[in-house]
């Protein structure tokens, strides 16, 4: 594994790795292995941020300690949290049915491939409350559309590239529409604002 570390001001380090897996492998490690100081790990698609309490763990030492840390890529799933965020699906998005043909699967099989899989949430991005999923199990590329929607509903489950996700609130978006629920992603006036934070496992449930 491949890291490179550049300080982010005063408080933070980032490291920059190879893929994605690389990524949540180190996560995993770090977070497992997180000493007093540490505040929070941010995951991103190529990146970890980590945020330290620089009178509790200066940037030197945190940069020691991520060094030192092992990690080698395997499941996307191993070490997500252990706790399920269960969501409720309708599958009946504008895109589901040109999706599954563009895939070469017909639209039940390809509701029984995202809904009988589990996901995690790699990083968050986009939109408050807007996890990233990924999953072992899932063996689709999905070119996103050729042009944009200027309004997603919210709620709406949708895949794009290598990813799964759940618009928080409506906005636009380019990723392809397989259907809806009602679950509340994003509430800012919890303790826990974020129902899909990087780590989650994540299943989704037709009904």
């Amino acid at each position: 594994m491949t890291r490179r570390l550049l300080p982010s001001g005063e408080a933070a380090l980032l490291v920059e790795c190879d893929s994605l897996d690389e990524v949540l492998a180190l996560h995993d490690a770090l977070d497992e292995a997180r000493p007093a100081g540490v505040v929070e790990l941010v995951p991103a698609a190529r990146t970890l941020l980590v945020a330290v309490d620089p009178e509790r763990m200066p940037l030197e030492s945190a940069a020691t300690w991520v060094r030192r840390i092992p990690a080698e890529a395997g499941s996307r799933l191993a070490g997500a949290h252990a706790d399920v965020v269960r969501i409720p699906v309708v599958y009946d998005g504008d895109d589901l049915a040109a999706t599954a043909a563009l895939l070469g699967v017909s639209a039940e099989a390809l509701v029984a491939r995202h809904s009988g899989i589990g996901w995690r949430v790699a990083f968050g991005g986009f939109a408050p409350g807007f996890g990233y999923l990924v999953s072992d199990e899932w063996p689709f590329e999905v070119p996103r559309l050729e042009a944009p929607r200027p309004r997603v509903p919210a709620g709406a489950v949708a895949v794009a590239g290598a990813f799964g996700g759940v618009y928080p609130r409506q906005s636009p978006g380019g990723w392809r529409l397989l259907g809806r629920t009602d679950a509340t992603l994003w509430n800012p006036a919890s303790d826990d604002p974020a129902a899909l934070a990087p780590g989650r496992r994540v299943r989704f449930e037709p009904v």
